[in-house]
């Protein structure tokens, strides 16, 4: 993800929320089992340089009495998650953010005449746009603060359970890229521990990453808000203040913050220039490292657009990094189900 949340806002509006579906789970285990035992591993990627080139790193880097081989409690993988896990136009969370206005409008129908909750509901797209970044980040204050995390926990739960992607009228577990969860399932079934770092925050993700890409909670690296212990409901609380913004320079700060070392594997995407530090950073690590980066250039099977100053692609040009083309390394894009 490459800022926090990006318009056009008019979007948030075209998600469904009445028909509710059952919030399956991710398989971690029985996922790595049926990979160790495949003859191919990444059977959603087409045969070619990048795909041989990611089993070649994987079996050089984890066979032992290799002059490259890394050590398991080494092989530490980072993955961005907006474009990277999951398809961005437009981002999840800002679905989610104007879900969040409906039910809070709706228990307290004053707060229409409040900002930012009076642009969401007239659907004032100038206000988020003049604004900018500060407009929203207060519209994530507004609503991603002032409850406990058993309750927003629940709401993201309720949503997820809910929500449709707009431009494609699936489940939001439909716009998972099958490959990139092979990828995933890959590298577990060979020691490496996988990490999610999102530019999102953190505690919408951490609700969804077991069940989405059998990552846990605890390996989730996001934007945060400041925690306060509330003694008299024994609980923590958010304010409505920004502690860590997780994007750009902030992922490798935010790696140290969590992991306390640099990945050796590290995946993210053109679109916003949000990971070319992420990805800076795993390459200097002092073991073989891999740098994946998500191009954005199938318009009919996903979307295709690019950054207008071409930065993330031209990084990964001068620091030899891979670059993922959807249209041309991905037999499949989005998971079944």
């Amino acid at each position: 993800m490459k800022r926090i949340y990006v318009l056009p806002v008019f979007l948030f509006f075209l998600v469904s929320f009445n028909k509710i579906e059952k919030y399956t789970t991710f398989n971690a285990r029985e996922s790595i089992a049926v990979v160790a035992t495949s003859q191919d591993p990444l059977p959603s990627w087409n045969d070619g340089p990048l795909k041989k080139d990611i089993i070649a790193y994987v079996k050089k880097v984890t066979t032992k009495g290799s002059p490259d081989f890394i050590p398991v409690e080494n092989r530490i993988a980072t993955f961005d998650n907006d474009g990277t896990l999951w398809a961005e136009k437009p981002y999840v969370q800002e679905l989610f953010a104007f879900f969040l206005v409906k039910k809070m409008v709706e228990a307290n129908p004053a707060l229409v005449q409040q900002q930012p909750f009076k642009a969401v509901v007239e659907k004032d797209k100038a206000f988020f746009e003049n604004g900018g970044e500060k407009a929203l980040i207060e519209l994530l204050a507004a609503t991603h603060t002032g409850m406990s995390e058993d309750e927003f926990e629940a709401s993201v739960k309720e949503f997820f359970g809910a929500a449709k992607y707009p431009s494609k009228n699936v489940t939001l577990k439909q716009i998972r890229y099958q490959p990139q969860l092979e990828l995933l399932n890959y590298l577990r079934a060979n020691g490496f521990t996988t990490y999610i770092v999102t530019g999102g925050t953190i505690e919408v993700v951490r609700a969804i990453s077991e069940g989405f890409y059998g990552i846990p909670k605890n390996q989730v690296v996001g934007t945060s808000f400041k925690y306060t212990f509330d003694d008299a409901s024994n609980s923590i609380k958010r304010e409505a203040a920004l502690d860590h913004l997780n994007d750009k320079e902030g992922k490798p700060v935010g790696i140290q913050l969590h992991i306390g070392q640099r990945p050796v594997f590290a995946c993210g995407n053109e679109g916003g220039a949000g990971d070319i530090a992420m990805l800076k950073y795993s390459q200097g690590n002092k073991y073989p490292s891999f740098q994946l980066l998500v191009n954005h250039d199938d318009a009919v099977r996903e979307y295709s657009y690019q950054e207008k100053d071409n930065l993330s692609l031209n990084a990964a040009a001068q620091n030899k990094w891979h670059v993922i083309s959807i249209k041309d390394d991905w037999k499949k894009v989005f998971a079944d189900k």
